[in-house]
C-alpha cells in the first residue's frame, strides 16, 4: 500500500480536480503490475496496473489507495475493470467520499465475490487525498500560502523593495509549485507594486504539469491595462476578482484586454474572499496557491482558510517598523490560538532555510 501511496503521488498536479491514486497487484508474493492516475480523462490507476499485469492478474491482490469508482464518467468504471481481470482481493486505503462512489464500488466488489479490506494506510492515504476530500466536503479549494521573508521577519523593505529577498534555488521551487497548482492569487497591491506574470518558468518548461489560473483580489479594479498580468491575458487566463461597486468602465476596460472580471458580492475583505473562494471550488480548482502580499494573507489567516504553508527564510535583515511582515490581519490575542504546522519538512536552499507544512487541524 505504501508502494501504491508513492505512485499515486507521481500524479499530483496533472489529475486535478480527480483525486491522486496508486495502485499495485500483487501475486504470490510478486509484484506483477502497477500503476498511477497519470491525466485527468485518463486511464485510472487500477487500469493502468491491469494492463500491466495482463493474465498475471488472475487470482491476484490489488492493492489501491482510493475505493475502486463504480459509474461511467470520463473512463469506464474501475470495479468493472478488476472484476473482469480476475483479481480475487482488494485492499483499499480509505473509500472515496464522491457522492456517486462513496461505498458503492466497494459494495459491488464485494457483491462480485471479491474480498475488500478497507483503511489499510489509511492516514497515508488521507493526506494525499486531503485537497481533493476538502472540494468535495466543502466546494472550496485547498489553499496553500506561500512568501519569500528575511530572517527579521519581513517580506521587503520599508520602502517596499523586494527583489530579492529569496535565493535562485528557493524561487525554483516556487516555480515548481505554481506549475502544480491550478490557481495563484494576489492582491492588488503585490499586483501593483512587483507587476509580476505569476506563471511557471523551470528551467525545462515541460516540468509544467499544468497552467494555473492567475487571480487578483482587486476590488476596485485598479490594476492597469499595462501591467504584465493583463498584456500576457491571451496567453494565460487572468481572472480581477472585484467589488460590487468596482467602476464600470476600469470593469470594461480589463474586459477588452482579456481579462476575466468577476465581481464578489459582500462588504468586507473577507465576505468577497469567501465568495472568491467558493466560485473557484465551483469550476473545480483544487489547488490554490497564495503569493500575497500582508494583507491577503492576514485576511485568510484570520478566518482559518490556509491549510498547507510554503516559506522561504533568507539569512538576510532588513529592519524597519515600517517594513511589512508576511501575515497582516487582526492576529490573535493569545498564543495559545496559534495555527500550528503539521507534517513539517525542513531544508536549505542555497543559504536560505524552506519550511513547509500543513496546518494541524
Amino acid at each position: 500500500m505504501r508502494q501504491a501511496t508513492a505512485l499515486a503521488l507521481r500524479g499530483e498536479g496533472a489529475v486535478e480536480p480527480n483525486p491522486m491514486v496508486g495502485c499495485v497487484i500483487v501475486r504470490n508474493g510478486e509484484v506483477v503490475g502497477q500503476g498511477f492516475h497519470e491525466q485527468f480523462g485518463g486511464r485510472h490507476a487500477e487500469v493502468n496496473a491491469l494492463v500491466e499485469a495482463g493474465e498475471r492478474a488472475m487470482g491476484a491482490t490489488a492493492y489501491v489507495t482510493l475505493e475502486p469508482c463504480c459509474h461511467f464518467g470520463k473512463t469506464p468504471p474501475c470495479t468493472q475493470a478488476l472484476i473482469k481481470g480476475g483479481i480475487e482481493h482488494v485492499v483499499i486505503g480509505v473509500e472515496d467520499p464522491f457522492a456517486e462512489v462513496s461505498g458503492r464500488g466497494i459494495a459491488e466488489l464485494r457483491a462480485a465475490g471479491i474480498r475488500c479490506e478497507v483503511g489499510i494506510c489509511a492516514a497515508e492515504a488521507a493526506w494525499i487525498l486531503a485537497p481533493y476530500r476538502k472540494l468535495i466536503a466543502t466546494g472550496r479549494p485547498w489553499v496553500i500560502a506561500k512568501w519569500a521573508m528575511t530572517l527579521d521577519g519581513k517580506l521587503a523593505t520599508r520602502t517596499g523593495n523586494s527583489q530579492w529577498i529569496s535565493s535562485e534555488a528557493s524561487r525554483a521551487v516556487v516555480h515548481q509549485l505554481r506549475g502544480r497548482v491550478d490557481a495563484i492569487v494576489v492582491g492588488s497591491g503585490t499586483a501593483l507594486k512587483d507587476n509580476p506574470q505569476l506563471t511557471a518558468r523551470p528551467a525545462n518548461f515541460a516540468d509544467v504539469k499544468r497552467r494555473a489560473v492567475r487571480v487578483v483580489g482587486d476590488a476596485n479594479a485598479v490594476l492597469p491595462i499595462t501591467s504584465r498580468l493583463v498584456q500576457t491575458a491571451a496567453d494565460v487566463p487572468v481572472v480581477v476578482a472585484v467589488s460590487e461597486r468596482a467602476d464600470a468602465t476600469k470593469c470594461s476596460e480589463l474586459s477588452s484586454a482579456g481579462v476575466e472580471v468577476l465581481r464578489c458580492p459582500g462588504d468586507s475583505h473577507e465576505q468577497r474572499l469567501d465568495g472568491l473562494f467558493k466560485e473557484l471550488g465551483r469550476r473545480r480548482i483544487t489547488n490554490v496557491l497564495v503569493e500575497g502580499g500582508s494583507h491577503l494573507l492576514g485576511t485568510l489567516f484570520d478566518m482559518r482558510a490556509i491549510d498547507e504553508v510554503h516559506v522561504f527564510i533568507a539569512p538576510k535583515f532588513a529592519g524597519g517598523a515600517a517594513a511589512l511582515s508576511p501575515i497582516g490581519g487582526v492576529g490573535i490575542e493569545r498564543m495559545a490560538d496559534a495555527l500550528r504546522l503539521a507534517d513539517i519538512a525542513i531544508e536549505e536552499l542555497d543559504g536560505d532555510v524552506y519550511v513547509h507544512g500543513r496546518v494541524a487541524r
